[in-house]
């Protein structure tokens, strides 16, 4: 047996079942592999960075890692921006980079690169099987470190593919997230019981356990409770425990946050603006609030809120569901009737993997009372992401409806994701918010104070010349599409979208 037969076998013995691919030349003995190990399944995407973003939504859906197979060092590079994005939500990711062999390494080859430095940055486990025999037992490991809760990196040297291994290695343990002390919970505890305290939750903490368990504490303590604003997944609709988004504009979050003299934080960090801007704090909490983390993100956030509610003594509140929004009648589609009509009809149990960027603090509002449904978040800022975590989702959670809101622009990153959703026959219903411009530059573009409203300025956020054409696209690549510009045609191809099987595309296109 060979290396990379070696490889695959131990993924899946560690419990990989997917793994998402655009190999190269050094990585043929995987992908040969492949035939041997069908218990790994292999996906093909056109574009590294849809294997990264389809193997980040795979895992946040199915709860165990997926795989991506990339072709050494500018591969990497090509995956690098929804890895990262895998990276700040600590998704567990096995990342298998190709390299050349040992001895040609050296010599100076056109692909040739530093790929430890260049996967460092966005892994929290690097590692370089120096042979055959390494192969496994390092694929072992690099699993049970992304089990553990994050993106792992081996990299395999093509030698270490094609020359004889002592065969797969067995399941390595996994190393439990340490629990919090109990000085951490009291000192949880009297905070949030002396004065008006909040508490923010992020990572795990936003599936239903963690949800639960916040809504005990907030019935204890009067606490309100708040989430990341770019949380991994959030369990919500219906009768669900609710949190409250923390708002992404500045001056909102601190609005939000204003008074409080406690701040609990949870699976998180203590809360700072996405970017800065002049004459604004960095910092979102008010200078006088006092903020505690309860349990970082290496921790065991969803247990140390459940052991904060024990001691709390507070019980589950009983959540009656929202109404839902209204279906409108008719009307140009714009920020009130395009949410409106994806939370009137957002199908029970949906997953929904936000990118719509300028539109998605609506759409977010209007589908509160929806049924039950699973919210995907953009965690790293990254765009490209959309699409093909959507793909990955399908495929991790089959069965399930996904609804994929995409902004225009940030789809043009990683438009190939559609071909692997035809490709795999996933049932994705993609929305694109067509208003022709990387509109959220232009309100950044005043927010950060740049002068100047020139044509050269206006050219570098306008992509409406020429103007894109997705449902053309999207047939291209076999996925049905349509294009409408009012509610009773995004009604329409929404519902029929939802009703049949397979990938659907609808170019939404803005007033």
């Amino acid at each position: 047996m060979n290396g990379a037969e070696s490889v695959l076998r131990t993924l899946a013995q560690s419990g990989v079942e997917v793994c998402f691919a655009n190999p190269g030349t050094s990585e043929m003995h995987l992908v040969a592999a492949m035939d041997r190990v069908p218990s790994v399944r292999g996906v093909l995407t056109l574009f590294e960075g849809v294997a990264s973003a389809a193997a980040d939504g795979y895992a946040r859906m199915a709860e165990i890692p997926a795989a991506t197979m990339l072709h050494l060092g500018p591969g990497f590079g090509n995956a690098f921006a929804n890895v990262h994005n895998a990276y700040k939500g600590r998704t567990p990711m096995v990342n298998l980079v190709g390299d050349h062999a040992v001895a040609h390494k050296p010599l100076g080859a056109p692909l040739a690169s530093d790929i430890e430095g260049i996967v460092r940055p966005a892994s929290h486990w690097v590692r370089t099987a120096p042979d055959a025999r390494s192969a496994a037992p390092l694929t072992a490991e690099a699993v049970a470190a992304a089990r553990g809760g994050g993106v792992a990196t081996l990299i395999l040297p093509a030698d270490a593919g094609w020359d004889e291994s002592l065969g797969p290695a067995a399941p390595r343990p996994v190393e439990a997230r340490p629990p919090v002390t109990e000085g951490a919970i009291d000192a949880a505890a009297r905070a949030l019981k002396s004065g008006r305290g909040a508490l923010l939750l992020g990572g795990p903490t936003t599936r239903e356990p963690g949800l639960r368990a916040a809504a005990r504490i907030a019935a204890a303590t009067g606490a309100e409770v708040f989430h990341d604003t770019f949380t991994p997944r959030l369990e919500r609709g219906g009768s669900r425990p609710r949190a409250r988004l923390l708002p992404y504009i500045i001056e909102l979050a601190l609005e939000a946050l204003r008074g409080l003299d406690h701040l609990v934080v949870v699976g998180s960090q203590p809360p700072v603006g996405f970017f800065a801007y002049p004459g604004l704090p960095s910092r979102l909490a008010d200078p006088g609030t006092q903020i505690t983390v309860l349990a970082g993100p290496e921790e065991d956030s969803v247990g140390a809120l459940e052991a904060l509610a024990d001691v709390l003594g507070g019980t589950v509140p009983e959540v009656a569901p929202l109404e839902r929004v209204a279906l409108p009648a008719s009307g140009a589609l714009d920020l009130q009737t395009l949410p409106a009509v994806i939370g009137a009809l957002l199908p029970d149990d949906a997953i929904v993997v936000d990118e719509a960027i300028t539109a998605s603090v609506f759409i977010q509002e209007a589908t509160r009372g929806a049924g039950e449904h699973d919210y995907l978040y953009l965690t790293g800022g990254a765009i490209g992401w959309g699409l093909p975590a959507a793909a990955g989702a399908a495929v991790g959670a089959p069965g399930r409806p996904v609804v994929c809101l995409e902004a225009d622009g940030s789809a043009m990153y990683t438009i190939q994701a559609l071909w692997t959703m035809a490709r795999e026959g996933l049932d994705v219903t993609t929305i694109i918010v067509a208003n022709r411009s990387y509109a959220i530059l232009e309100f950044e573009f005043q927010r950060v104070g740049a002068s100047g409203d020139g044509a050269a300025a206006h050219a570098l956020m306008d992509i409406g010349r020429p103007e894109l054409d997705f449902t053309a696209m999207a047939r291209s690549m076999g996925v049905p599409a349509r294009r409408v510009d009012d509610v009773p045609g995004l009604a329409s191809a929404f519902r029929e979208a939802i009703a049949e099987p397979g990938p659907h595309l609808i170019e939404a296109v803005m007033a």
